[in-house]
Order: C-alpha cells, then sequence, then structure tokens
C-alpha cells in the first residue's frame, strides 16, 4: 500500500555499510604467519584480530547471531579491522584528526535521542558490535572532516536554489487516493461520483474497504506512486478519477488524483542541504578509495582473500600458521 513519505535519516547502519565500502587489494610477497593482514607499511596481527573476535563475541546476543557461521565472521571483522586501518592513513594524508570526545558527539547526533544501549543490542543481533558502530562513527567524521578540509560541500544559496529548481518536479508531491470496486460498472459510478465531488472521496473507500484502497487521500512523491499507476497519474489533471484494471487486484482500480502540492525553497531547503551533504560524502569516500588503491593490502590466506571488496575464503596457498611462513 501507498503511503505518506516520512523524511528519512540516515541511520548507523547505513553509515555501517558505507564504511565497509570495497577494499582494493594487491598481492603481494608477504606472508607472516602471525599476520593476518598488511595495509600499506601497518600490520594486522593474527592476535589483534582473535582479540577483536572473542571481544565481540563475549555479547551473548551477538555470538547467537552469528553461530555456526564463525569463519564467515571471523572474516568480517577482519574486514573491519583493515577498513579501520584504511581510515588511520586516510585521515593522515588529509591532515584530519579525530578523537573520542568528537566521535562520541557525532554518535549522540546519529542516534537522535534514541537509547544507545538499545541500538547496541539492536546491531548486535545483527553480528555488529558496539566497537564496529563507533568505528563506523569515526570513519564517517573522517569523511566529513575531508570534506570540510577539502571544501568539498558547496551548501551555498545559489548552488542550493540551482538544485530545487532542477528537483521541483521530483520533490512535488501529489495528492493520491484509490479504490477497488468489483466490476466496471461500479468504477465508472465511482469516477463519476469523484469527478463531481472530490470531497466524496472518504466515503467511497469507507464502502469498499480492503488491501487496495486507501481509506484517505494521501500525499507523496511522484517515486511513491505504485508502477501501474504512475503513467496515468503524472498525465491526470488535479481533482480528477479515472478506472483501470491491475493485475493481481481482483476488480477494477478507481483513482483519485488531487492537487500537486508543490514546496517552497524554504520547505525544500532542509532535502536540499541533505542531497548536497550526500553528493559532498560521495566526494570523500572517492578520496578514501585513492588512497586505498595506492596501498599495497595483503591478507594472509589462512582468512582469504579480497573479492569484489569482501574477504571471502582462498582457493587455495594457505599459509601454515603452526609451521612457519611460506616463500615470498
Amino acid at each position: 500500500m501507498w503511503h505518506a513519505p516520512l523524511v528519512q535519516t540516515r541511520r548507523l547502519t547505513a553509515s555501517l555499510a558505507v564504511g565497509l565500502a570495497a577494499l582494493a587489494g594487491v598481492a603481494g610477497c608477504r606472508t607472516s604467519p602471525g599476520v593476518a593482514a598488511y595495509v600499506g607499511d601497518e600490520q594486522v596481527s593474527v592476535a589483534e584480530l582473535d582479540t577483536a573476535v572473542d571481544q565481540r563475541l563475549d555479547d551473548p546476543a551477538l555470538a547467537a547471531a552469528v553461530e555456526g557461521q564463525e569463519d564467515q565472521f571471523t572474516r568480517l571483522v577482519l574486514t573491519r579491522l583493515v577498513q579501520a586501518e584504511v581510515y588511520d592513513q586516510v585521515a593522515q594524508r588529509y591532515g584530519v584528526t579525530t578523537d573520542d570526545a568528537d566521535v562520541q558527539a557525532l554518535l549522540d547526533q546519529l542516534l537522535g535521542g534514541q537509547d544507545p544501549e538499545a541500538v547496541y543490542a539492536q546491531a548486535a543481533t545483527q553480528g555488529v558490535g558496539r566497537a564496529d558502530v563507533v568505528e563506523s562513527v569515526r570513519e564517517r567524521l573522517v569523511r566529513e572532516r575531508i570534506v570540510a578540509a577539502e571544501d568539498l560541500a558547496d551548501l551555498g544559496e545559489q548552488r542550493l536554489r540551482q538544485d530545487y529548481e532542477q528537483q521541483l518536479p521530483a520533490l512535488t508531491q501529489v495528492r493520491l487516493g484509490y479504490v477497488t470496486v468489483p466490476d466496471q460498472a461500479a468504477a465508472d459510478a465511482a469516477v463519476a461520483t469523484l469527478q463531481a465531488d472530490p470531497s466524496a472521496y472518504p466515503a467511497l473507500a469507507a464502502r469498499y474497504p480492503g488491501s487496495t484502497t486507501l481509506p484517505e487521500v494521501s500525499a507523496g512523491t511522484p517515486d511513491q506512486v505504485p508502477a501501474p499507476l504512475a503513467d496515468r497519474v503524472a498525465a491526470a489533471a488535479p481533482n480528477t478519477a479515472f478506472s483501470l484494471p491491475v493485475p493481481g487486484v481482483p476488480g477494477v482500480l478507481v483513482v483519485f488524483v488531487g492537487d500537486r502540492l508543490v514546496p517552497t525553497f524554504e520547505e525544500a531547503r532542509p532535502q536540499l542541504e541533505q542531497a548536497a551533504a550526500e553528493q559532498a560524502d560521495d566526494a570523500a569516500q572517492q578520496r578514501v578509495a585513492d588512497v586505498r588503491a595506492d596501498l599495497d593490502i595483503t591478507v594472509n590466506p589462512r582468512f582469504g582473500v579480497i573479492d569484489d571488496g569482501t574477504i571471502v575464503p582462498a582457493d587455495g596457498g594457505v599459509v601454515d600458521v603452526l609451521g612457519g611462513s611460506s616463500d615470498g
């Protein structure tokens, strides 16, 4: 069912998804059995990886979430540790710094009043540890400071007004309702009723309740209009109705298209600023990718290889971590 849109906020899980972007690996002759991964001149030791895994598995909820997938979880933790090392070197290259207080302040902002412990508990059920949440926030903060240092964000009035003019069709909402009636005769009668009196919609919807009937006319952006209706809704004049059969829907759908709601520039400003900030973050992510591409990142084959941004099981060449390293 189609509903009115809600203001979308960027969640911590979205930040995590961004933070675990592709890791570019370059094969190298670095095979010490005590090293889980080399990241440029830095290392993630096997001991460090083991400690990180054990600390996360101390959380019973997280341990339950990854039960039976311990090897996969170890690779995921190693991916996160490697990513953290990459971000350390990104920060050095661009001369940006963060501290615990900065990270906590951004975390509080992202939580938006939510109980932190509830967020951590939810993350644990998805195999994400508290340390991973905090690290993802640190990485986001690094990108924000790169944006500031490199002047990547254009939030000036002129730029925002240009964006407003370009995005106005997508920002404009349409008031829409639809009712499923049993046959075409009922549909014709319903269309005539709505054409004569748009305010009759709630009473009409009450006569034909169901999962494909909206009880009230609702407002939403064009991308929220159900696909089978999109073209007809876009072409319809305000305060008009039409009918059409929809595959999979028993009966005939009667659709009412109300007024278009065009936001003013000031009303749209928060969305425009968010979109500009997201574009700036994309640019900062490219800076991260550039640094990553310059690094020689090598994973101990015992844990896997980097394949399309993910550490996956190696097909061969396993390092004997008990008997010594292979020749390079």
